[in-house]
């Protein structure tokens, strides 16, 4: 028989520790967001549909960004044991600098409608994790203001080649000026992609009040205060505004882009110059044998051509193919540490972050995007111990294997090298890939 007493006062007080209250609103909902997608549920709580919506679309039906994202999710890891990795290294060289961490802020257009702390937030969260802020042609901050906001760490510039070249060739000498290292020329955005959200809900530049938007704000007073007691919107790169996202892209952009162009632009640029929007073998391995310094797989976050390949699934072909000591990024799909672990795995140098960290911004500005960032790390390090690995050096294709969903038909690869010799007849997947089990729902 167990032998029972009355609670003793002095013992329920030891068992019974009371967490002390944070009155700090935006620290309190912050510290409860454990993962990217709580952030997220944060944002979409806290942003208007319009702006929320611009960041968490993609075009058409959104299957690009779904892909990219269950490609992610389908992988299986196989850890070592028995193998000690109490200190993880998670830094990396990446185009002749330093990274503290395996991935970078990627460039994102529009990003103070998102939050009003903007591009500033983001490269004042960079500076302090130690990793690269890319700002995008179509950011609302300026180059030299985000140079202040990171005046010692590396800032890259994403570049798009416009109608009117001199805009383009102006921020490029800009960018150098202000000791950019590293120019990303996008090169997957001739037109812009059907991004059907921003259509629906009127997205606009400047912002277009309708009764709807107006009932979608009424709960959200804090946004508007901000956007309203702010610095004006502009744009570095465009003179006029009117119109949604896709008209004023479409009136910016030029469909007549080439290889000419990125001649041109490597005679302006001194630094490193990366080229973001790769989504095939044969882009990547005649642009590494032109000598840029990297490219970047890529398929826009699923905003430009809906259905287009899967950078995750492309990774390992690309870098069997382009060698194993080429500057091959990835982004697209990125909302884990784990993620990101899988890609270097895979044999990517580096990886880009976009969605996690405007995630971050609109959940809670400058401090949101220093917890994406600390989520991203905490899930890297536990990720590598549990591997076994303590460097990013020692993470191997072994470690990884894509369960794969979507197969393509016999001969129909899209590409026009031959198929790999490591790619069986039998099952069509390529080695260290395992096919969809039996009974499994082919997605599409």
């Amino acid at each position: 028989m167990v032998q029972r007493q009355l609670p003793n006062p002095k013992e329920l007080l030891e068992l019974m520790q009371f967490k002390k209250p944070e009155l700090d609103g935006r620290k309190r909902r912050l510290d409860a967001a454990l993962t990217i997608d709580d952030l997220r549920t944060i944002a979409k709580r806290r942003t208007p549909k319009a702006a929320f919506d611009y960041t968490d679309g993609a075009a058409e039906g959104e299957l690009s960004l779904a892909r990219a994202r269950q490609a992610f999710e389908d992988i299986e890891f196989h850890p070592d044991i028995l193998r000690p990795a109490e200190n993880v290294d998670m830094s990396t060289e990446i185009l002749g600098g330093r990274s503290a961490l395996p991935f970078g802020i990627a460039p994102t257009g529009f990003t103070r409608l998102m939050q009003t702390e903007g591009e500033i937030a983001g490269a004042g969260a960079a500076a302090a994790a130690g990793i690269p802020f890319t700002l995008s042609t179509l950011g609302t901050t300026s180059i030299e203001d985000v140079k202040k906001a990171n005046p010692y760490g590396r800032n890259w510039f994403q570049l798009y080649v416009m109608r009117d070249r001199d805009i383009s060739y102006g921020l490029v000498e800009r960018a150098a000026a202000a000791g950019f290292d590293t120019l990303m020329f996008t090169v997957d955005t001739p037109v812009a992609g059907a991004r059907l959200r921003d259509k629906r809900n009127g997205f606009a530049i400047p912002p277009q009040l309708t009764v709807g938007t107006i009932i979608n704000a009424i709960p959200r007073p804090w946004w508007w205060i901000d956007f309203l007691t702010t610095p004006k919107l502009e744009f570095a790169s465009l003179s006029t505004t009117g119109g949604t996202v896709g008209e004023l892209l479409n009136a910016a952009m030029d469909p007549t882009i080439s290889y000419d162009d990125l001649e041109v632009i490597r005679s302006l640029w001194p630094g490193k110059i990366v080229i973001k929007g790769v989504q095939n073998i044969a882009d990547s391995k005649r642009l590494i044998d032109l000598g840029v310094d990297g490219i970047v797989l890529s398929n826009h976050g699923g905003r430009q051509l809906d259905r287009a390949p899967i950078p995750f699934r492309l990774l390992p072909d690309v870098v069997r193919e382009v060698g194993a000591d080429a500057t091959v990024m990835v982004d697209t799909g990125i909302m884990n540490g784990a993620d990101i672990v899988a890609s270097v795995a895979l044999g990517a140098k580096f990886t880009l972050i976009g969605r996690a960290y405007l995630y971050g911004l609109m959940a809670g500005g400058r401090q949101g995007v220093d917890r994406t960032i600390v989520i991203l790390r905490s899930e890297i390090e536990r990720t590598m111990k549990l591997l076994g690995v303590s460097s990013l050096e020692e993470l191997e294709p072994r470690h990884v294997t894509q369960l794969q969903r979507l197969t393509p038909v016999a001969g129909q690869t899209g590409s026009p090298t031959k198929p790999s010799p490591r790619r069986t007849a039998k099952a069509g997947v390529t080695k260290g890939v395992n096919p969809a089990p039996a009974g499994t729902d082919v997605d599409g």
